[in-house]
Parts: structure tokens; C-alpha cells; sequence
């Protein structure tokens, strides 16, 4: 397994995370692949965050980490689970106590985690789900006790402060554009609410034997949807949810096993859903057809997080038995800009020499 590499000092992968670090001083467009471990305590142990490199040649990550930080002393500072800004400058960190923030440094030719202050967040207890706004700008979190809090980042200022927004959270997601999440709770319910207002706007309809499960916006840019698994009596659904009228499209069944997590890839071209024998399937988005299977990843228990790489056809899964597994998905290759690039040079090359050669024929048939 990805997340226990042999290291039988410290403890087992709790939760993860990817980070897309782009260098202010690097080339354009090139950004750096790593990889965040929360690990918790062991007797020879403090609760730990670990910082990976990952090789995407590879699919591999490093097998000792770049930068390691103890997160605390006791095992309720165990991180639960990790939020990384979209910029790739600072994670968040989920323990019981609250929440954890650490900006990510890169100089004197190595990479540094700093603690950072974030009393706002620091005492708020256990959080079952965090997450950032796409534009960075907007920080989430959701309780155990179905506190739900907006705030701006990185000033902390409150957007939204609701004790009651559900029983116990169970999932949460950010739109796209940034202005709406998606809540759903322990009890099968779903909100979604309007950030910028900081107000409730519609509760999804659901029959008496349904539960609406997690969650997760579009992503491609296009007619902007969400997905949400879905128990309905002894079925397992996945449905996509019209958002200009939040009316239900359709749904599809892909797993006979319960859904423990949901993700989108960043491009929005795929869906993955881990269930609860710790098998995955990787869904494309345009198709609604499976289009990668992976059985027994975490042998037999729940998947909590699944997570796909910012920039490869590559996922990272965790469970708390097993820790983390990097998973390369057995899809179509995507095309890469230079390939693009090569492939018109290509036709480029090839209509210059078919003209030339059909030139110098034409002038020696015109030649007496």
C-alpha cells in the first residue's frame, strides 16, 4: 500500500490529499506533483502530516517523504482529513479538536511546511468535511454537529455561521463558478445554499425511501450539473440534478455495493465512486458508461476518500484499514498540447513538401 511504505515507526495513512504547487519562478505552465499524508499516532509516534513527491512517470510516489510536521501530541490531533488551496500554498487540516492550517514554503532549496494561525477554525471540534471554492477565495467546513461555516479566505471573516444547517454532515461540495455548496446529512437530506448571501436556497426534493448520500458539481465548464449517489430502497443510484431548475435528469446504477465516497476529476471528464468492499470505478462523465473497474483495492473495507490527480489519469484512495493506494486508471490517453503541437507540424511539413514537389513537376512539364 501507498500510504505504509515499510515505515513501521509511524503510524497509518488517515486521510489525503494532491497538491499542484506552480513555481513563481519556474517555467510556465509546468507544476509540481505532491502528494499529503495525515498519519495518526502510534506509541512511538506523534500524529503526523507527510509531504510526498509523486512521479507521474511512475505513478509512483517517493518512497521517504520531503518534509515531514508533527500536527500534535495527543491521538484526537490525528488528521481526519485534508484540504489543499488551489493555489498549492497551504492545506487544512481536519483533527477532533478542529482545524489545522499550514502554509507550504518552498526555499532554501527545500520544501517547508509552517504552521499557520487560524484561531477561527483552531477549537470548532471535529469536522467531517472541508473544502475550498475553485477561484481559492472561499473556505468551507462542515461538523460532526451539522455546523456548517463559510468563511473568505485567507482573512477567516465569516460568510455564514449555521449550528443547525443538518443533524451530522455527511458530504459537501463547491460549485464551479464558486457560488453555491451542496450539503447532505447522515439523515438522507440535501441543501444547497447561495455562499455570497450565506443563506439557504433550496432543500432537494426526495420520496420517504430515499437518501440523497454525497455530492459533487460538474466540472467541464458546460451545462452545469450535480451528482449525488442515491439509496432508494434496496438500490444503489447515481443521478445528475439540472442546476438552472434543480430537477432530476436521470439516473444510473454502477455499483450493487453502498457508496462511501464520491469524486470528480478536475477537468470534469470523469466520476469515481469507492463503496464499502473497498472496490472503485472510474465513470466518464460524457457517456455515464464505467469505463475503469478496480476490485479489492482496500480488501475488503470501506473506501473513505477518493481523490484524482490534478494532471494524470490517477487516483489516490484511502481507507482506515488499509491507509492510501495510488491507482493508475486504465483509460483512453488524453492528448497532450505537444502532441497536439507535433501532429500540425506534422501536416505542416508534409503540405510544404507535396507543394514543392508538385511545383518543380509542373515548371519541367511546362519546359519545351
Amino acid at each position: 500500500m501507498a500510504g505504509n511504505g515499510g515505515e513501521g515507526a509511524v503510524g497509518k495513512v488517515t486521510c489525503a490529499a494532491w497538491i499542484r504547487r506552480r513555481e513563481d519562478d519556474g517555467p510556465p505552465g509546468v507544476s509540481r506533483l505532491l502528494v499529503a499524508f495525515g498519519r495518526d499516532a502510534t506509541a512511538s509516534s506523534p500524529p503526523l502530516v507527510d509531504l510526498l513527491e509523486f512521479d507521474a512517470g511512475a505513478s509512483a510516489l517517493a518512497s521517504e517523504p520531503l518534509v515531514r510536521v508533527v500536527v500534535g501530541e495527543e491521538a484526537a490531533d490525528t488528521p481526519r482529513t485534508i484540504a489543499v488551496h488551489p493555489g498549492g500554498r497551504e492545506l487544512v487540516c481536519a483533527t477532533a479538536k478542529g482545524c489545522r492550517v499550514f502554509k507550504l514554503l518552498c526555499r532554501d532549496f527545500g520544501i517547508h511546511l509552517i504552521p499557520n494561525d487560524a484561531s477561527p477554525i483552531q477549537s470548532v471540534g471535529p469536522q467531517k468535511c472541508l473544502t475550498f471554492s475553485t477561484d481559492g477565495t472561499k473556505f468551507a467546513i462542515g461538523g460532526e454537529d451539522g455546523h456548517l461555516r463559510i468563511f473568505h479566505w485567507p482573512s477567516l471573516n465569516v460568510i455564514l455561521d449555521e449550528p443547525k444547517a443538518h443533524k451530522s454532515f455527511r458530504d459537501m461540495d463547491i460549485s464551479l463558478d464558486s457560488e453555491l455548496l451542496v450539503s447532505t446529512s447522515n439523515d438522507g437530506s440535501a441543501r444547497i445554499w447561495k455562499i455570497d448571501e450565506g443563506s439557504p436556497l433550496i432543500n432537494l426534493t426526495k420520496s420517504l425511501d430515499e437518501k440523497i448520500e454525497y455530492c459533487r458539481f460538474s466540472r467541464d465548464g458546460t451545462k452545469p450539473f450535480l451528482f449525488c449517489t442515491l439509496v432508494k430502497g434496496h438500490n444503489i443510484l447515481t443521478m445528475a440534478v439540472d442546476i438552472s431548475n434543480w430537477k432530476r435528469i436521470g439516473y444510473k446504477r454502477f455499483s450493487a455495493k453502498p457508496i462511501s465516497t464520491l469524486s470528480v476529476s478536475l477537468d470534469g471528464k470523469y466520476l469515481a465512486l469507492g463503496n464499502r468492499d473497498g472496490d472503485f470505478c472510474a465513470v466518464e462523465v460524457k457517456t455515464m458508461e464505467v469505463a475503469h473497474w478496480s476490485k479489492k483495492v482496500h480488501l475488503g473495507f470501506p473506501i473513505s476518500s477518493i481523490e484524482f490527480c490534478p494532471t494524470e489519469r490517477v487516483v489516490i484512495s484511502t481507507s482506515h484499514q488499509w491507509g492510501a493506494e495510488i491507482t493508475k486508471l486504465d483509460v483512453p490517453p488524453e492528448w497532450k498540447v505537444w502532441q497536439i503541437w507535433l501532429v500540425l507540424l506534422s501536416l505542416f511539413v508534409s503540405s510544404a513538401v507535396l507543394f514543392y514537389l508538385f511545383f518543380k513537376h509542373a515548371r519541367l512539364n511546362l519546359l519545351p
